[in-house]
C-alpha cells in the first residue's frame, strides 16, 4: 500500500488498518518449513495477539510512510519490534520480576504455559525479531546497509544501554527514587528507546538522509517520555475500564512517578510540553508528508487508555 492510499483516512482507520497490517505479518512470521515445538509456538503467539496499542509498529510505518516509504517493506520490521516489546512484557510478568498474573484482562503466559517455557517464549520473540528485520531486504529489497543500521539500533536500544537498563534501573528505583532525572532515565529507556527505535527503523527503510533521521530520533525522544509520563497521570485518573487494569497501582507499589514529584498539573503540563517538542521536530524534518506523524502525536496527548 503506498502513503498516499492512506493519507486520507481518519487517523481511528489508519491505525486500525496498520493494526490489521501487522497482525497479519506476525501470524506468518514463523516460515511454515520450520519445525518448531507446538507448545512454543503456541506460547509466542498467546502473547504476540493479547491485544495492546501496537504503538511501536504503528510508528515504523508511519515514519516510514511521512518520508514516501513502502509499508510493506516496513511491516517485517514493525512486527519484530512488537516481537521484542511482547517478550519484555512476558519477561516483566514472571514471579522474579513484577509477578502479575494477568495482563490485558488475560492470564499471563507463566500462568497458562509455566514459567519455564514463557521463559523460552520471550527469549524466542526476542531472537526471532533480528531474523523478521532481515526480511525487509530479503523480501522487499530494503537495501542491506540500512538493514544492517536496523539491527544495529534494535540490539543498541534493546539491550543494556536501553530497555534492559531501564528495567534494571527501575527494580534499584524501587528501592527508593530521590530524583526526577532517575525517574526520567528509567522513562527514557525502559519505554522511549524501542520508541525511538521505532523512529529510526521507519526512516531507514524510506532512505531518510542524517536531518530526516534526527528529526525521527528528537521526535521519538520527546514522545517516548510524554507517553511515559502520561501513564504515570493515567495510573492516578484514568478510566479503569478503558485501562484494563486497576488504577492507583503504581502508589500501591509505592512506585515513584512525575505526579509525585512536580504534581498532576505539571505532569500535564510536562507532557502538552514535550508532545510540542515532539511536532516541532517533525515540522523542522524535511518529509514528505508529516501530517500523519502530527496526528499521532496529538492523538497520543490526549489518550485515556
Amino acid at each position: 500500500m503506498k502513503a498516499a492510499d492512506v493519507e486520507r483516512q481518519p487517523l481511528p482507520e489508519y491505525i486500525a488498518g496498520v493494526t490489521e497490517a501487522v497482525l497479519q505479518e506476525l501470524e506468518t512470521t514463523l516460515p511454515k518449513a520450520w519445525n518448531v515445538p507446538g507448545n512454543l509456538k503456541d506460547a509466542m503467539n498467546y502473547s504476540l495477539q493479547a491485544g495492546g496499542k501496537r504503538l511501536r509498529p504503528l510508528l515504523v510505518v508511519a515514519a516510514c510512510e511521512a518520508l514516501g516509504g513502502s509499508r510493506e517493506a516496513a511491516l517485517p520490521v514493525a512486527a519484530a519490534i512488537e516481537m521484542v516489546h511482547t517478550y519484555s512484557l512476558i519477561h516483566d510478568d514472571l514471579p522474579a520480576m513484577d509477578n502479575d498474573d494477568y495482563r490485558r484482562g488475560k492470564l499471563t503466559s507463566h500462568k497458562v504455559f509455566g514459567e519455564a517455557t514463557a521463559i523460552l517464549a520471550g527469549d524466542a520473540l526476542l531472537t526471532h525479531a533480528f531474523y523478521s528485520v532481515v526480511q525487509s531486504s530479503r523480501r522487499y529489497g530494503v537495501p542491506a546497509e540500512q538493514v544492517l543500521s536496523i539491527v544495529e539500533e534494535l540490539a543498541e536500544m534493546a539491550g543494556p544501554r536501553g530497555m534492559v537498563g531501564g528495567q534494571v534501573a527501575d527494580m534499584e528505583g524501587e528501592q527508593g527514587l530521590t530524583s526526577l532525572e532517575q525517574l526520567q532515565y528509567i522513562h527514557r529507556h525502559k519505554t522511549g528507546d524501542l520508541i525511538v527505535f521505532s523512529m529510526l527503523a521507519g526512516g531507514r527503510i524510506a532512505g531518510a538522509d542524517p536531518a530526516q533521521l534526527e528529526a525521527l530520533r528528537e521526535f521519538g525522544t520527546q514522545i517516548g517520555l510524554a507517553f511515559q509520563v502520561q501513564d504515570d497521570i493515567l495510573d492516578l485518573v484514568g478510566d479503569e475500564s478503558k485501562l484494563g487494569k486497576k488504577t492507583g497501582s503504581d502508589i500501591k507499589q509505592q512506585k515513584v512517578t512525575y505526579p509525585y514529584f512536580i504534581g498532576l498539573e505539571a505532569s500535564r503540563a510536562e507532557v502538552e510540553k514535550l508532545t510540542e517538542a515532539a511536532r516541532s521536530a517533525v515540522l523542522s524534518g524535511g518529509f514528505k508528508d508529516n501530517s500523519r506523524l502530527l496526528e499521532i502525536a496529538s492523538y497520543l496527548m490526549s489518550r485515556d487508555h
